[in-house]
């Protein structure tokens, strides 16, 4: 086999990684974020006047989820680290489907309280277990790229569910809602089961040749990096207290924005509820080339912090701006919070990409998941706070300002992380590079 050969071989073998990981990934996390969108479709959709919850009540049911969200982070994250992500996302899809639809059974606040939890509970470890999967598939050079994949799964997931979520609760009611978009999550649970494969050597679909050339690549990288004993001196990395600091502010705004922006909207446009779904897809919809754009860019020049920052800041000034214009003039404020959605979704591939070229595999599953907990505890405070200025003063005014504050507060963070080129991420060997290399050496 001659050398122009062996690179078109491996070239497919590539693409083929990315063409039997990504969709499942994609689809999993899409479910795993559904109760996100449509808990704010139930708010705005009547289960309040259904349930005699009052403002505040609402307002922590808007954010009782993180508080489990916190708890559960680091215990699954170790899980999936040192056993397997595989089993950890199937039980977690598979009791969150039957939570989900259990939602839409609940006859009072109690047993919503409680159930509210449980889901906090089934997706804990999800976001930082699927990173630790996506690294044991690609290397630093693909690796914001195949984050961005995954966080898609968040905007594509609200597109579509703000828009199907209204018509649900418009052609039957809140409960129906919760039941019908539940079901699918259960179904697609055995499918993970049957496709996924916690490493490459597991994976019947790649060859032996194939198998060797990625797990060679990725364990070149991990000899670049500085051996870290243990989680206690990883989480004492004062980048890691840096980037968990950053995530707090981020999700405030991220998490005040998802729950709250069907109620905000319906409430400044008077709409019915369908219209309202598609006000509140629109945001989403432009993220997503963003989010694509930012990601390749970030890995051809290796750098992530410069898409990080500048987004968050614009975000910022967006919602300021939605704050200083006011309700009354609905079009160029909603214009102000399609900006605020794309520079909040923007960055998420670049900085999640960070933790995996700082830290070596054995700790950087913890630190994620460490940083995703501060981000729980931000997704609390916004999402309680947002509803709770909203609900209380009947105007989304104040919220902008908190929105804001917390995602200039994260700018600031971003900025003041270490700026320095990351060379090896830049310059370490794809698959197929290694595949060449070894080729040549026989």
């Amino acid at each position: 086999m001659n050398a122009n050969t062996q690179e078109m071989n491996a070239t497919i073998d590539s693409r083929r990684r990315w063409q039997r990981t990504i969709p499942i990934v994609f689809v999993t996390y899409s479910l795993a974020y559904l109760d996100r969108v449509n808990f704010g479709f139930a708010a705005a959709g009547g289960m309040a006047a259904d349930l005699k919850i009052s403002a505040s009540q609402s307002s922590l049911l808007g954010a009782v989820f993180f508080l489990a969200y916190f708890l559960f982070q680091i215990p699954g994250t170790v899980y999936a680290e040192r056993r397997s992500v595989k089993r950890l996302i199937f039980w977690c899809i598979l009791s969150w489907g039957i939570l989900a639809s259990l939602t839409g059974l609940v006859a009072n606040l109690t047993a919503l309280i409680a159930i509210r939890f449980l889901l906090g509970v089934a997706e804990a470890a999800v976001m930082p277990a699927m990173l630790v999967f996506l690294s044991h598939w690609f290397t630093r050079k693909e690796r914001s790229t195949a984050n961005t994949f995954l966080v898609l799964g968040n905007p594509v997931t609200v597109i579509w569910m703000s828009v199907l979520s209204g018509y649900l609760v418009h052609a039957f009611n809140w409960r129906w809602m919760f039941i019908l978009e539940g079901l699918p999550a259960i179904v697609w649970a055995f499918c993970w089961l049957a496709w996924a494969n916690d490493y490459p050597r597991q994976a019947s679909w790649l060859s032996e040749t194939e198998k060797d050339r990625v797990e060679a690549a990725l364990l070149a990288e991990q000899s670049g990096l500085r051996a870290v004993r243990n989680y206690a001196e990883a989480f004492r990395s004062p980048t890691v207290i840096c980037l968990a600091a950053q995530y707090f502010c981020w999700s405030v705004g991220v998490y005040g924005f998802v729950l709250w922006l069907p109620t905000i909207l319906r409430e400044a446009s008077q709409a019915s509820i369908v219209n309202t779904g598609w006000l509140s897809a629109l945001p989403y919809a432009a993220a997503v080339p963003a989010m694509l754009f930012a990601s390749r860019w970030s890995d051809r020049c290796a750098h992530r912090k410069r898409f990080v920052w500048p987004a968050l800041l614009l975000a910022s000034f967006a919602f300021f701006g939605s704050y200083a214009i006011g309700a009354e003039h609905f079009k160029v404020s909603y214009a102000l919070l399609v900006v605020a959605g794309v520079g909040m979704y923007l960055p998420y591939g670049p900085f999640f990409a960070i933790v995996p070229e700082i830290l070596p595999r054995n700790v950087a599953g913890g630190a994620m998941a460490l940083i995703n907990s501060f981000g729980a505890v931000g997704g609390f405070v916004g999402s309680y706070f947002v509803g709770y200025l909203t609900t209380t003063t009947g105007s989304p005014t104040y919220s902008y300002v908190l929105m804001s504050a917390a995602l200039l507060a994260s700018a600031i963070l971003t900025f003041l992380l270490p700026g320095k080129r990351d060379t090896p991420a830049r310059n370490a060997p794809l698959p197929h590079d290694t595949a060449l290399g070894q080729a040549g050496a026989k």
